[in-house]
């Protein structure tokens, strides 16, 4: 249902609040620890190593050891917080925090909040946009929006006009630009926005990237909603496809148009403007999918938010890329599609 002018916004209604970060705050130790392991294993605490559900439990030091392949673990083992340093609910508090945010928490704030050293709270919280991303997601289907946007692109003019250069010609340009494509299906209640939105990275808006990008996320039989970019043209081959000239209109005749996609991207240059500031391009796709994933949750309360990124944390595995970031262990590579 579309919302009349008189309506209150979603977030300023009471069904948006239905947890407030005291109850973190107030939690004991026992409290903490219990309330992870109900959201890591809500069937049954299982081993990390083998998946058997069979341990003995040692009181004395708050562990299991499997039955099965006799591996000794503790209630974070094999999850993003193994080998966890500060006390559980610190981490607890790092998600209510996360999660509460609808644009997004910088790592300067999260370490302020937490009062931690910067570089905990920076691997905090890339370790949480890890526990965001999904390996594996239905594809799209029905009536889907794509749409791209530029990042890392901006090229400071020089101060005097005769030393200026044309900076749309691609020899002027950051070589760091980014394109950050999204897809965004939309909700099958007409007025209710997106349903599911992905994205992905690519040095530019080419048709390669577009068809690479669309292969994977998209079903055949499709209806594809795109702006005039010639990037879209290749498309029409294997979509049934709707275009709108922005240049002329934001709604073509038809009804088509990228509101979606371009609603995504809105979020997305808050989160960019107003909390993180600088995107790098090594975890530039964490950050578009975090904004996904916050775009797709936007009509969730903080409670069933905190309850998901706490499950993820939860099955997410010991991170390769942040595990000893800060001694060395870092990613070489940016992700492209």
């Amino acid at each position: 249902m579309k919302r009349t002018s008189h309506e209150q916004h979603y977030l300023l209604s009471a069904k948006a609040r239905s947890f407030s970060l005291m109850d973190i705050a107030r939690l004991a130790d026992d409290e903490a620890w219990e309330l992870f392991k109900e959201a890591r294993w809500p069937e049954g605490v299982a081993c990390p190593k083998c998946d058997h559900k069979e341990h003995y439990w040692l009181g004395t030091r708050k562990q299991w050891r499997c039955k099965c392949c006799k591996h000794t673990f503790s209630v974070t083992s094999g999850s993003i917080f193994s080998n966890h340093k500060l006390p559980l609910n610190t981490y607890l508090m790092a998600i209510a925090l996360y999660s509460n945010c609808a644009k997004g928490m910088s790592a300067l704030q999260l370490s302020r909040d937490l009062n931690v050293q910067y570089k905990t709270a920076f691997v905090l919280s890339h370790k949480m946009r890890e526990s965001l991303m999904d390996a594996q997601t239905a594809k799209l289907d029905d009536e889907v929006e794509i749409d791209a946007a530029y990042v890392n692109g901006h090229v400071r003019p020089a101060n005097h006009i005769a030393n200026r250069v044309d900076r749309r010609k691609k020899e002027n340009q950051d070589p760091n630009k980014r394109a950050v494509l999204v897809l965004r299906e939309r909700h099958e209640n007409e007025g209710e926005g997106g349903f599911k939105t992905v994205t992905a990275i690519a040095k530019a808006e080419t048709e390669e990237s577009v068809e690479a990008f669309v292969a994977r996320h998209v079903e055949p039989g499709t209806t594809i909603s795109a702006d005039e970019s010639n990037a879209y043209n290749s498309l029409h081959a294997k979509f049934k496809m709707e275009r709108v000239n922005h240049s002329v209109e934001y709604v073509a005749k038809c009804g088509a148009n990228t509101n979606q996609a371009e609603s995504f991207f809105s979020r997305f240059r808050r989160m960019q403007l107003g909390q993180v500031h600088r995107f790098g391009n090594l975890y530039l796709d964490r950050y578009a999918n975090e904004a996904a994933y916050r775009e797709d949750t936007r009509r969730k309360s903080n409670g069933a938010i905190f309850a998901d990124v706490i499950g993820r944390c939860g099955a997410a595995k010991v991170s390769r890329e942040f595990c000893g970031y800060w001694q060395g262990n870092k990613k070489q590579a940016e992700t492209l599609i």
